[in-house]
């Protein structure tokens, strides 16, 4: 009976959400994780819609950062060897790479001025390949692996002002593959620390009295 009034309760106030008008969530990312044991970074565009800026949706899509600096060097990198028409042994150094196109939720479960406390599930397919170069080529020559994710977390996040934040996920990606294929296995805990920044509250606070702050305004925390 408790759980199925709490089963009640969510999607009653995911019908109360629905009911309000939206405004656009765009935002790029960058997350931290491992593949092998080696840090690596995954970067994302993310575009969807916000209902009360209490349930995101949308989609996206990811790629493996490549050329990293400093302590976080995120080529990943493996010698192949094949024979020549000489008869001898060619070494050819090749770079992971990863894309993945991915569907994303968001739901704040709590909130109060400063604090925000939400749960960030994402899905996402795409391929897993070794190429030569380490810029993106997509060439149908390079064997690729499929690859499916799903990546639930909980994110808290700080507003230091209306328009202004900082935030962190804390996540875990599990991943369906073909690691025969690769040999590099995917799933990993990953961190992503956020700076946050709303153009549409920044906007409302230096313009009150603007038609669009007066239709979808005011900022608020």
């Amino acid at each position: 009976m408790v759980c199925y009034n709490c089963q009640s309760q969510l999607l009653d106030s995911l019908h109360s959400l629905f009911k309000h008008k939206y405004s656009i969530d765009a935002r790029l990312e960058s997350r931290n994780s491992f593949i092998n044991n080696k840090l690596i970074s995954v970067s994302g565009i993310r575009l969807g819609l916000a209902f009360q800026r209490k349930l995101k949706i949308g989609a996206g899509i990811s790629w493996l950062k490549t050329q990293g600096n400093g302590w976080l060097q995120t080529d990943i990198k493996r010698d192949f060897y094949s024979t020549n028409a000489f008869g001898k042994t060619d070494t050819i150094t090749k770079y992971l790479k990863l894309a993945y196109v991915c569907f994303y939720a968001d739901f704040v479960f709590y909130k109060i001025k400063h604090w925000q406390l939400s749960v960030p599930i994402q899905l996402g397919f795409g391929s897993l390949w070794f190429q030569e170069g380490k810029n993106y080529s997509f060439k149908k020559t390079d064997r690729k692996s499929f690859l499916f994710l799903y990546e639930p977390g909980i994110t808290i996040q700080y507003k230091l002002f209306r328009w202004v934040g900082l935030g962190a996920d804390v996540a875990y990606r599990f991943a369906m593959q073909n690691s025969n294929k690769t040999g590099e296995r995917l799933s990993s805990p990953s961190l992503t620390f956020k700076a946050l920044f709303w153009f549409d509250q920044l906007f409302y606070e230096i313009f009150p009295e603007s038609k669009l702050t007066k239709k979808y305004g005011p900022a608020y925390w």
